[in-house]
């Protein structure tokens, strides 16, 4: 059965390429389209600028970047990113989007996981990761590096964007009782307001040493954004042990790796994403990186379990958090269809029945 009305599912999307409606300058790799997602891909060239900017109503990003860029970077063979530095990348894909189809972006996991800031841009553009209904034109990519320098190329891919037609947001009523028939959150008394169920953190640790999560360091070296395993972890990370009081304090702009104590569930007919920040929850940003594709923790789909990472930051002031507190919220939307693939069979998932994990970059062994 097909919705009017949802998330395009990957069927749909490998239709808007077919359709002209979604272009690339170079052919589409193999494991780009994802269940309810597009992988977005770097282009040749970043600009260095001076600061973040909004193209504005009146503006192009093209404009703005005449002015603003302090000096252009050539990525064919890779390039270093520098921490504190803002890029603009032109993207390989660009849009012809229907007028009752809009889209939003949002970093990838293993991006959110490194601390890498990055939002999409479009021409005349009033905020970031939004493409307005009927959008025509370029897409850009703000990169900002917080934790670690990262090298990325032509073709890296760092964001992803979703596609919708109509509204597809489930209400408090719809949330709970698809809540009720298939578990969203292993939570034995939900909590559902403004549209989302809400997640909490896990601060009592695993394995024989209590391990909560990671926090990051600073001055490290160099990671490549494309190749996997090729880091050791105690290199970009200090460990965080529970000491018996389940509790965390969180110093003002240091980055932390943290899990959730639910287990999160999507199920093939929704998709999911995490607000980013919730100034009723505490004075911290949580999980930069907010989709949840269709099939996450879906035991059919070998997710069984699956846990939420959360990418955690403070602002300005320290900030405890306990065992067990609200830390972000859950929205649910529905799928135009079910997706050809689920998260997790067969598509290179790299978090499919996750507990706490570092982005796929880090050696476990």
């Amino acid at each position: 059965m097909t919705r009017t009305t949802g998330i395009l599912a990957d069927r749909a999307i490998d239709a808007l390429f077919g359709e002209g409606r979604l272009k690339s300058e170079a052919p589409l790799d193999a494991d780009q389209v994802q269940p309810a997602s597009l992988d977005l891909r770097l282009g040749s060239k970043a600009m260095r600028v001076r600061a973040s900017f909004m193209p504005g109503r009146e503006h192009k990003v093209a404009d703005k970047l005449e002015r603003l860029t302090l000096h252009e970077i050539d990525l064919e063979d890779g390039a270093v990113l520098e921490t504190g530095c803002v890029y603009i990348v032109p993207l390989m894909e660009s849009l012809d989007l229907p007028q009752d189809m809009s889209a939003s972006a949002n970093p990838k996991s293993s991006t959110g996981r490194l601390d890498i800031f990055t939002r999409v841009m479009v021409d005349h553009a009033q905020e970031f990761d939004k493409i307005p209904a009927g959008y025509r034109g370029p897409l850009y990519l703000e990169i900002s590096p917080r934790t670690f320098p990262v090298i990325v190329r032509r073709g890296s891919r760092l964001s992803q964007i979703r596609f919708r037609v109509g509204h597809s947001l489930l209400s408090d009523t719809e949330l709970l009782d698809l809540h009720q028939a298939e578990t969203l959150v292993a939570s034995e008394v939900p909590n559902v307001s403004g549209g989302g169920i809400a997640l909490s953190i896990d601060l009592k640790g695993s394995g024989p040493d209590g391990l909560i999560g990671y926090r990051g360091k600073h001055h490290t070296s160099v990671i490549d954004v494309d190749r996997k395993a090729a880091h050791d972890v105690l290199d970009f990370w200090e460990p965080l042990y529970s000491r018996g009081r389940d509790e965390l304090i969180l110093d003002p702009d240091e980055f932390y790796i943290l899990v959730s104590r639910e287990a999160v569930h999507v199920p093939p007919l929704f998709a999911a994403e995490m607000t980013p920040y919730d100034p009723l929850v505490g004075e911290f940003r949580v999980h930069y990186a907010g989709f949840f594709d269709p099939g996450f923790g879906h035991a059919s789909a070998g997710g069984a379990g699956s846990r939420a990472v959360l990418e955690v930051r403070s602002h300005e002031v320290p900030f405890i958090l306990e065992h067990g507190q609200v830390i972000g919220r859950l929205v649910y939307e529905h799928m135009q269809e079910r997706p050809a693939g689920l998260y997790g069979t067969g598509l290179g998932s790299s978090y499919q029945a996750q507990g706490l994990k570092l982005s796929k970059h880090f050696r476990t062994g």
